[in-house]
């Protein structure tokens, strides 16, 4: 029942990720607003739900699984990346270090804050 349960919770905000995207009329995925409200949940609550915690580790010992689309996806349209794969090589190499400087800033940002919050403690 554990999982069962752990499941619905993780439906439920991806369904509430949906409708916000829906009625707010945002250029993100639905399942993306979810989780980051299912995120901000849990860091409010401070404690993982022991149902959640359950069905999530089941769900991650899957996860290999849904590699596969991805595979079966370049051994499909192999051609094309053959023929576009400067562009492609640019934009991952592109995405990856903009990812990286932001991810060091945002690691600053907060270091910052932990160590101004502990002088003040």
């Amino acid at each position: 029942m554990n999982f069962i349960n752990g499941i619905t919770i993780l439906l439920l905000y991806q369904l509430i990720g949906e409708i916000s995207v829906l009625l707010l009329k945002i250029p993100v995925p639905g399942p993306v607003v979810g989780m980051l409200l299912l995120f901000l949940s849990l860091l409010l609550r401070h404690k993982l739900a022991e149902s959640l915690a359950t069905s999530s580790n089941a769900l991650l010992t899957h996860l290999p699984l849904l590699f596969v689309p991805a595979g079966v996806g370049v051994m499909v349209h192999f051609q094309r990346l053959q023929n576009e794969w400067l562009p492609i090589t640019l934009a991952l190499i592109f995405s990856t270090v903009i990812t990286l400087i932001i991810t060091a800033g945002i690691m600053r940002m907060s270091q910052r804050l932990l160590l101004k919050n502990d002088k003040n403690d």
